[in-house]
């Protein structure tokens, strides 16, 4: 067995340096928990990225995918159509918000849904401009680069962009732009930059997340919508990292009441296998020819067998509310620390169900960003056995993304370390000032 060491050795001999790890190599996982090569236990505090949400390896989610191992594992859609793609999209269909007919298509990735999604919006509506913000991360293809509104590490030298992508503020109460600030920007951007006669579509994330786990509030998406109502702009609902139960709700959008005109879907959706999906109003679904719309792996057989398990699963363990009771102790626990004179360093804690963030500053007046202090915590949580992540432009914010499976003494544990190494990096921190 090769130690921590040696794989990373290994690694940078290998692997391009432009794909950034950890240096948590795993070789098993169980719902919340990791072991790495060392066979060392860490809490998941990271979900594989909002992957994860019924847990590493769900008994349900394995079996749905061994019996489909059984039967075969890939013939392309296109080629010979199997009847669990059909199932899974009229699930979709269903539970996506709106009360009209939808279609679902299924890719492979969170990018690919994104792509899919503009081209069809450009098709259906005859428009080349789309609009987004800036905060957003939507993929690392180049439309996906292009509708990201973050430079490092993900734009940085990769240029030139697709054209006629546009960025406006995305709300962000804790830096003094609100929603009336956000919608004039909006406003401007349609007298300066680009007609919303032009306009095929905006999308936007209803809590961003490498951006920051800044929450859209309700009345910035309900103005959004009705934006796009005034200027036949099709309105898309990033759902990639939000979606699949993670907020407390089966898509974060709910919490406003806005029916968007499609919805992007991936990570949660399968369980850990690759699964992406795009659900939309038929008509526009409709619009582009045959042929013109999937891919060779689009709607694995195995992904779809997964994603299936996972909306049961879902459904019979009330994930939704459990996110919701999982969000609410996470926000408890990290106010408590937030009201301590010694961890001054905390700027702002937010959150929308089990997606948590706290924002780390050098000073509360000021607010300006830490990231020294932010990447500290990280390190030497993982050093303690807790997997965090960090996001936000300025990289200085922690995201909490625990399985919505996670017992609740295994998530009292990931947050007494997270609280002993605030204190103990805080403190270091505090003695060098």
């Amino acid at each position: 067995m090769s130690t921590t060491t040696d794989l990373i050795e290994r690694q940078k001999l290998a692997v391009p340096r432009g794909i950034a790890t950890k240096n948590v190599y795993a070789i098993r996982a169980e719902n919340a928990e990791l072991w790495d090569a060392e066979g060392k236990r860490y809490i998941d505090f990271a979900a594989g990225i909002a992957v994860v949400n019924t847990g590493h390896r769900h008994p349900d989610v394995m079996a749905a995918v061994a019996r489909q191992a059984e039967a075969f594992t890939h013939t392309c859609f296109h080629v010979a159509p199997y009847e669990s793609y059909i199932h899974l999209a009229e699930r979709l269909n269903a539970i996506t918000p709106g009360d009209f007919p939808k279609k679902t298509m299924f890719v492979t990735t969170g990018a690919e849904a994104v792509e899919n999604s503009v081209k069809i919006a450009r098709r259906a509506t005859g428009r080349s401009a789309v609009i987004a913000f800036g905060g957003a991360f939507h993929g690392r293809t180049m439309m996906g680069m292009a509708l990201t509104g973050k430079v490092a590490p993900y734009k940085k030298g990769f240029g030139p962009f697709p054209a006629e992508v546009y960025h406006a503020p995305f709300p962000k109460t804790y830096h003094g732009i609100d929603t009336a600030a956000a919608i004039e920007a909006l406003r401007q951007l349609f007298l300066t930059d680009v007609d919303p006669a032009r306009t095929a579509a905006i999308i936007v994330e209803p809590v961003q997340g490498e951006g920051g786990f800044y929450i859209a509030p309700p009345e910035f998406l309900r103005e959004v919508r009705a934006i796009c109502d005034a200027h036949g702009i099709l309105m898309i609902a990033d759902e990639i990292q939000t979606g699949i139960a993670r907020t407390g709700t089966m898509f974060a959008i709910e919490h406003a009441g806005v029916v968007p005109d499609l919805v992007t879907m991936a990570k949660g959706l399968g369980g850990g296998f690759p699964l992406a999906a795009l659900t939309g109003r038929a008509e526009i679904m409709d619009a582009a020819d045959p042929g013109g719309l999937g891919g060779t792996y689009g709607g694995s057989p195995i992904g779809i067998a997964a994603a299936s398990a996972v909306l049961d699963v879902i459904e019979r363990e009330e994930l939704c509310e459990r996110a919701s009771a999982i969000g609410a102790r996470m926000l408890q626990r990290l106010e408590e620390m937030a009201r301590r004179n010694s961890l001054s360093c905390i700027g702002e804690v937010r959150g929308l169900g089990a997606m948590v963030a706290v924002e780390f500053v050098k000073d509360r007046q000021t607010r300006v960003p830490d990231a020294a202090l932010t990447a500290a915590i990280i390190s030497k949580a993982q050093e303690k056995g807790l997997i965090l992540l960090s996001c936000g432009v300025d990289a200085n914010i922690i995201r909490i993304l625990t399985p919505l499976t996670i017992p609740f003494e295994q998530l009292e544990e990931g947050l007494d370390i997270f609280e002993a190494t605030l204190s103990e990096v805080a403190a270091t921190s505090q003695a060098a000032a």
